[in-house]
């Protein structure tokens, strides 16, 4: 069985779980590729979705070997006989602790914020990881959700070689596995796609569980009662009419939204790009709306030509605007990414466009050429420092625009925004413009 990336993986994983949902389960993602996989689980499930953070603690002239693991809330699981065998003094052994102490409280601050841990106490908890190696983590995993409280543990992966799924099922009270070749090497083998996640992504993914994103079985069914204008709207996994073609797109709709930004990536695929996704969780945690959507078919993104084809573009995401505007009675703006943005000017040129803002990072607003004279909407260009030829593009576009404009140049940053704190001030920025634009 071959993953197409950890999204497709999420969503078959949750098939083969659907006998969990009545047993009101807690998910729970290790970071970070076990995330994205979690969280297609905790959707389809209508469970709470968390981050497991787990240290494995290594005898210290052998890391490989583990003498124990530990987890929040103190949780600490020791092997006494791996301890005893090792011979390693007590004190050495307590430094390792110590140090991974420091790092586990590390990982879930970056995680999680401010939230509070899920708990655990009596639950049926399913932990996910994006597949298994040797076993380890996911050992160590279970042993600490068990010590935290957990009534049931269930161990769900797509891929694992079938010796560690044996030996894991000692582990867990159930083990799901979707597929256990026997020729296995590597994890990464059995995806198409098998990139790093960022923890710009695992932050994200738990910051729209935790806005309350519904699962899939909820968009078919009445929306309940919520304040304001969204009311009628419903948040989760889309269909978006673009004139007459179906494109797949998420919705998030905080409580009390007063406004939604539409996001237009340069590749066509807006609603997979990390970068994309953590601004996007920032916007929601400023109570602004975010449709993620992709602008072109799988198909059509194979085709390079398809990126740059702008008119075209613009053309679907206007469809997009009035299919949005009928279902979600609330100011819209545009969150343009790469070619993404030179689409977002051009449809927000339209006459009949009412578009509240418009914000571009790394964007290609030069590629909207006359068009860009046309906008009325607020308009921030957001370019990295280091990013110099999209730079000067970027200064050539903002002297055609009439409407209000800014261009923010962020210190020390290239094209997309990795370096550490980047991806952030582009989304403070993003969140300031928008707040301060559409609410007018």
């Amino acid at each position: 069985m071959l993953f197409t990336h950890r999204t497709d993986a999420g969503e078959r994983l949750a098939e083969a779980l659907r006998h969990l949902r009545g047993e009101d389960p807690v998910v729970l993602g290790l970071p970070r590729g076990g995330v994205p996989v979690a969280f297609q689980v905790a959707r389809a499930l209508g469970a709470p979705l968390d981050v497991i953070v787990v240290r494995k603690l290594g005898v210290p002239y052998h890391r490989e070997l583990g003498f124990g693991a530990i987890g929040e809330g103190g949780v600490r699981v020791i092997s006494e006989d791996i301890v005893r065998s090792s011979r390693v003094k007590q004190a050495d052994l307590a430094a390792v602790e110590h140090a991974e102490e420091a790092e586990l409280a590390r990982q879930a601050r970056r995680f999680r914020g401010d939230r509070p841990r899920a708990a655990l106490d009596g639950r049926t908890v399913i932990v996910v990881d994006d597949g298994i190696a040797t076993g380890a983590t996911a050992a160590a995993a279970c042993e600490v959700v068990r010590a935290q409280g957990a009534a049931r543990v269930v161990l769900a992966v797509p891929v694992a070689p079938p010796d560690a799924v044996a030996w894991l099922r000692g582990e867990a009270d159930e083990v799901v596995c979707l597929s256990t070749p026997r020729a296995f090497r590597a994890v990464g083998e059995w995806y198409q796609d098998f990139s790093q996640t960022p923890d710009e992504e695992v932050v994200s993914l738990l910051a729209r569980a935790a806005a309350g994103t519904a699962p899939d079985s909820a968009l078919g069914s009445a929306p309940g009662p919520a304040p304001g204008p969204a009311a009628a709207a419903r948040s989760g996994p889309v269909e978006v009419d673009a004139g007459g073609l179906v494109l797949a797109g998420d919705l998030a709709l905080p409580e009390g939204a007063g406004a939604v930004v539409m996001f237009a990536h340069g590749s066509g695929s807006s609603r997979r790009s990390p970068r994309n996704r953590a601004v996007a969780a920032d916007l929601n945690g400023a109570r602004l709306g975010t449709l993620l959507f992709d602008l072109l078919t799988p198909a059509e993104q194979a085709d390079r030509a398809n990126v740059f084809a702008i008119e075209p573009l613009a053309g679907r995401l206007a469809d997009a605007t009035r299919w949005l505007r009928r279902r979600v009675p609330l100011p819209i703006g545009y969150f343009g990414a790469s070619t993404g943005a030179a689409a977002a000017l051009w449809a927000a040129a339209d006459a009949d466009a009412d578009i509240g803002a418009v914000v571009s990072r790394g964007g290609r607003p030069d590629l909207a050429g006359p068009r860009l004279a046309g906008v009325r909407a607020p308009t921030l260009l957001i370019v990295g420092a280091r990013d110099t030829t999209v730079l000067d593009l970027n200064r050539a576009a903002q002297r055609e625009l009439r409407c209000e404009n800014r261009l923010e140049i962020v210190p020390g940053a290239t094209h997309l925004f990795e370096e550490p704190g980047a991806l952030d001030e582009v989304a403070a920025l993003a969140r300031d413009w928008f707040a301060g634009h559409l609410a007018r």
